[in-house]
């Protein structure tokens, strides 16, 4: 999973109370990076969450229409 906050749709809005702000910082603070999680990590991530320990990712990916047939590669968290 690609963690890209210059893209999320509530970047501002949803920031404190995302899991990334908690373990990171502000977007603002970090800058232009992106960040990628493997299948172990946000396993781990969500058992967090699921528990109440740490903020879910509130990553909204801003979703650009391709051509029928045409994947941009982003998936949908949440």
């Amino acid at each position: 999973m690609l963690i890209d906050c210059d893209t999320c749709q509530v970047r501002g809005a949803a920031c404190r109370d995302c899991v990334v702000t908690v373990l990171l910082g502000p977007p603002a603070e970090l800058g232009s990076e992106t960040f990628d999680l493997d299948d172990v990590e946000q396993a781990a991530v969500r058992v967090l969450a699921e528990g109440g320990l740490i903020p879910p990712l509130r990553l909204v990916p801003i979703v650009t229409h391709s051509a029928p047939g045409e994947t941009d590669g982003s998936q949908q968290v949440g």
